[in-house]
């Protein structure tokens, strides 16, 4: 559907409207300040805040505004005058068009700098408690083909590049890649990915390739038609296992020929599954999902431990950095094996059984029912006896009667989703004044957050950033609390 011409000419207004605030010259030749939150660039005019995508820190560029709020405006660069000496050449040939790894054009040391940063500024700013001295970021094992799970789109009018478009080239639109930046709708044909290690891109490239030759019919995402709609591919660097699943709108009779394809092609998969999905998302977690050929599951491995991960199953994508985290999380928690642990938000019980040699009793939580039985199955397949797994939302499971039933715990270790805790849990870890908590986090801000409210009992005794996403503002954080 195209925009209203007279609604697009209202939007305009109003950011122009903005924007007139300041002098054009002062949205010419402009000097980039800094790096922010969420990997965007900041430039200051007056008591005005301008947030910059698609920028370094010392480039030196025009501006052209882009959307205007009371405090500040946002804006993308329509020329370069000066470029930063922290750039450094992109590597991958879909850089600046695909939604991933926006900052390849910088340095890694800079990267894992403004990740530091960033972590000390949020929980200074919005956390407004007292921190130790952040300790120095740990970095990710490998900065390429880190991940072990990749989600493709099919889209039967691929997105092209203006250089594509610019060529006069008939191009194949039929798509199967990555979304581009803030379009749902539009997917970009991807040659070559750089975050997952082959066969991943082996295998897309023929089912691509397959398709398009066999005439089936790529996904609309807007109309929700077509045969092919999804490809997931997961690794597991650790034993070699591989898993590939399938996603299609709706029964065929072509799914079969080119499954059994793929499974010629590719004897290293151990696991190959399809699903039919004709919901308005993606997510197949209330979905059945068919096992073709192989194992229902993959397994990855760390100390000695094996994890079975299903098709529906939460694990870590960057497998060699996950093990880095658990392993500051678990020398956060000095644990001598007298020790009751709540795992809180536990997934798969990945952590819990990662520290259960550790402890004397560890007790996990999770809201998804399919997480805590692959928990057990974790603890079951490792020998694993002393952890027990409940499911059911983290405010309501969480319960004074819980406590009682299960033990005042030693031990908080909790890993929350991007939104944080629910501020009824927090009251709860309050009530139960473990003397250590350790915090997880794969957002700085919502920690920081939450740390703020739980200063009422608890200091923040460490501080760990933790790289597990190399060429993305992505950073995890780890901190130790300790009763006061």
């Amino acid at each position: 559907m195209r925009a209203n011409p007279w609604f697009r000419r209202i939007i305009f207004a109003l950011v122009n409207k903005t924007a007139k605030k300041i002098p054009a010259e002062a949205l010419r030749e402009v000097e980039i300040q800094d790096m922010v939150a969420e990997g965007k660039c900041i430039v200051r005019h007056e008591n005005l805040v301008i947030f910059v995508t698609q920028v370094a820190p010392g480039d030196v560029v025009d501006l052209r505004v882009t959307r205007s709020k009371k405090n500040f405006l946002e804006a993308v660069p329509t020329h370069f005058h000066k470029y930063s000496d922290l750039r450094v050449e992109p590597f991958c040939q879909h850089f600046g068009t695909c939604g991933g790894c926006k900052w390849q054009h910088l340095g890694y040391d800079t990267q894992t700098k403004y990740k530091q940063q960033q972590v000390e500024d949020t929980l200074q700013r919005i956390g407004k408690v007292e921190i130790p001295e952040v300790l120095p970021i740990a970095h990710s094992p490998a900065l390429q083909y880190y991940r072990n799970k990749l989600e493709f789109t099919f889209s039967f009018m691929g997105w092209l590049t203006e250089e594509q478009i610019k060529s006069g080239a008939d191009f194949d639109r039929r798509a199967l890649g990555f979304h581009t930046p803030g379009r749902f709708d539009k997917i970009i044909d991807v040659e070559h990915c750089w975050l997952q290690p082959e066969p991943s891109n082996a295998i897309r490239l023929a089912i691509r390739n397959y398709a398009r030759e066999n005439e089936l019919r790529f996904g609309n995402i807007i109309k929700q038609t077509g045969l092919l709609r999804n490809l997931i591919i997961r690794t597991a660097e650790s034993t070699g296992e591989l898993m590939v699943i399938l996603q299609c709108y709706r029964q065929h009779q072509a799914i079969e020929p080119l499954l059994d394809y793929v499974y010629e092609k590719f004897p290293e998969i151990t696991s190959l599954n399809y699903v039919l999905n004709d919901k308005g998302n993606e997510t197949f977690h209330d979905l059945e999902v068919v096992c073709y050929k192989g194992k229902p599951y993959i397994e990855e491995e760390m100390e000695g431990l094996r994890f079975r991960v299903g098709p529906k199953s939460f694990y870590q994508t960057n497998s060699a950095g996950a093990y880095n985290l658990y392993k500051i999380a678990r020398d956060f928690a000095q644990l001598s094996g007298n020790e009751l642990v709540y795992d809180l938000y536990t997934g798969a019980g990945t952590i819990a059984n990662f520290v259960a040699r550790q402890a004397r009793h560890v007790v996990g939580v999770e809201y998804v029912e399919q997480a805590v039985q692959d928990a057990r199955v974790n603890s079951e397949i490792n020998g694993v006896t002393n952890t027990e797994f409940y499911a059911g939302d983290m405010k309501d499971v969480l319960s004074a009667d819980f406590i009682q039933q299960h033990g005042r715990p030693d031990v908080v270790i909790t890993d929350p989703p991007r939104a944080g805790m629910h501020v009824d849990v927090v009251q709860r870890l309050l009530e139960m004044r473990a003397p250590r908590i350790v915090y997880v986090s794969c957002n700085p801000a919502t920690q920081a957050r939450d740390l703020e409210l739980l200063d009422e009992a608890y200091k923040v005794v460490k501080v760990q950033p933790v790289d597990m996403f190399p060429h993305t503002h992505h950073v995890e954080n780890v901190v130790l609390l300790e009763l006061r």
